[in-house]
């Protein structure tokens, strides 16, 4: 199914904290987002995910919202020995509706393979939960090697599984984009997202695709018809820029400008240090 002619499935937003965040700033960012629910379209899903320690206090505070929230990693096998992992079924009972699985660092940084990225994401569909699966090309000189790249990735995971998931995220966050000063061309992120779901579509028919690396406020309104969403690293620490995202997807705040250096009173924060991750 085209991109065209598809029905545009329920938009998301979600927000990965990595490891910037205090214990304090992440409770003082999420009860400041929860006190602005009601600035939120209901129509938009918006998935809070911040380190491991916070996910409780996140719950609470969002408590009574429609604001959900979840966590940036799952351990790829059940409860038992598995020292410093958490389970998909810990997870769950948490109440954390998505997992964020496979981003670039981690697939870098710890060696996270194809298997051990297709077991987390069955853990977590197991239990309930929604994996959003990162993937991403590494070079910015090809764009058809882009394209096979990342619908090589959908392949291995989804043959991986065997039987698809019940839902599916797949983020697009192309490695030479994140931590820039800006995100890639509207023209290069429609061309793999669309191949992207085309593949993924026929065996997970309601997969959303989002776009990650450099996303703020105007990005979406740049790639309107190619993406489902966004996932928010640097900019979601802002918390004006976080709802000005959220209302831009949903159609109701149209962002001015595509340039997110042009937005005003949105800062950028500072990238990554020696990794160059966003």
């Amino acid at each position: 199914m085209s991109a065209a002619s598809r029905a545009r499935p329920r938009p998301l937003v979600a927000a990965s904290f990595k490891a910037y965040l205090s214990a304090a700033r992440t409770r003082a960012w999420v009860r400041g987002l929860a006190a602005r629910a009601t600035e939120i379209p209901s129509d938009v899903d918006v998935a809070v995910l911040p380190s491991f320690p916070m996910l409780e206090s996140t719950a609470g505070a969002l408590a009574g919202t429609h604001i959900t929230w979840g966590a940036q990693d799952v351990a790829p096998t059940a409860t038992g020995a598995q020292t410093g992992e958490v389970t998909a079924e810990l997870l769950a009972e948490l109440g954390c509706r998505y997992v964020e699985v496979g981003h670039a660092e981690r697939r870098e940084l710890f060696g996270e393979d194809p298997a051990m990225l297709a077991a987390k994401v069955r853990e977590a569909d197991d239990h309930g939960m929604t994996a959003v699966y990162c993937l991403g090309e590494s070079s910015h000189d090809d764009l058809d090697g882009a394209v096979r790249a990342c619908t090589d990735d959908v392949d291995r995971l989804l043959t991986a599984l065997g039987t698809p998931p019940s839902d599916l995220v797949i983020a697009y966050e192309p490695l030479w984009a994140i931590g820039a000063d800006r995100p890639a061309d509207p023209g290069w992120v429609r061309a793999v997202t669309t191949a992207v779901r085309d593949r993924a579509t026929p065996r997970v028919p309601g997969v959303r695709v989002l776009y990650g690396g450099a996303a703020g406020p105007g990005t979406f309104t740049a790639l309107t018809g190619g993406v489902d969403g966004l996932l928010l690293g640097r900019f979601a620490h802002d918390l004006d820029a976080m709802v000005r995202v959220i209302r831009e997807v949903a159609g109701s705040d149209r962002a001015a400008s595509t340039n997110p250096d042009a937005a005003p009173g949105v800062s950028i924060p500072p990238a990554g240090r020696s990794s160059g991750y966003q």
